[in-house]
């Protein structure tokens, strides 16, 4: 690290003196180069409208382990006869909407208008992403997150069909597979997750893991001012999904 981006990251205190749930610090903003030193650490921000922007690294993390993941019996069934549609990054602004929407019990989520604002801004740089599922031209469910060095941090999914974000995960999973990802993040455990293989992790392993999988990230730097602030270059490969195949090829 270096420059910008090692000062904004060094201004974080130590992810260990967070308290018993996972609240580290508050305050700062939400530009691109201090979010990208946040998740760099293993923290994340989390908070509500009205309040202070807070930033968390709970102890246990839950994280998905690409070796291990595995549909429910039922939901491969059911995807294996009527598959979505699955595309990446072609509809950004509508995932994190949807993701921000009401839920069954009647209210949003913490996606406030300045957290979506701040995280399309890491979508036109190239390292928020997003997975949708498609069926019938509709948009029938998704996901979106953060690509950082051959880390994966997950921050939200949304279905208006049955099966739709497993359908998106599974796609993810593919991708993140192909591109030689070593940490899916999914931040906290749920029941949805840890039915395909999630596992929480002490706060300790998972930073261990962390810095491996930003350690082996490969892919050189960007060119232009991110270069001076973020030493991991962003996705910029689309890719096109086959559901006849499960897989996903690489396109110009």
């Amino acid at each position: 690290m270096r420059g910008v981006f090692a000062e904004l990251a060094a201004q974080f205190p130590p992810p260990k003196t967070a308290r018993a749930d996972g609240l580290l610090c508050a305050g700062g903003d939400l530009r691109p180069e201090r979010l990208l030193a946040a998740y760099s650490r293993g923290i994340f921000p989390w908070y509500e409208k009205g309040l202070p922007i807070l930033w968390w690294a709970p102890d246990p993390r839950c994280v998905l382990p690409l070796e291990s993941f595995r549909l429910p019996s039922r939901s491969a069934r059911a995807l294996r006869r009527r598959p979505f549609e699955l595309t990446l990054d072609a509809a950004f602004g509508q995932v994190i909407r949807a993701c921000a929407g009401p839920r069954a019990a009647g209210n949003g989520t913490w996606l406030t208008a300045e957290m979506i604002a701040a995280y399309e801004r890491l979508h036109a740089l190239g390292y928020a992403h997003s997975v949708e599922a498609w069926r019938d031209g509709s948009l029938a469910g998704g996901l979106y997150g953060v690509a950082l060095g051959r880390a994966f941090f997950g921050e939200s999914m949304f279905h208006r069909a049955s099966e739709a974000s497993r359908a998106a995960l599974a796609g993810l999973v593919a991708l993140l597979r192909l591109r030689g990802a070593d940490l899916l993040d999914c931040q906290q455990q749920t029941p949805h997750i840890m039915r395909m293989g999630g596992v929480m992790l002490p706060r300790a392993s998972f930073l261990e893991r962390l810095a491996r999988a930003l350690a082996a990230d490969g892919a050189g730097e960007p060119d232009g001012r991110q270069a001076e602030t973020v030493p991991w270059a962003p996705w910029k490969t689309g890719y096109a999904y086959s559901a006849i195949s499960g897989s996903w090829t690489a396109r110009s």
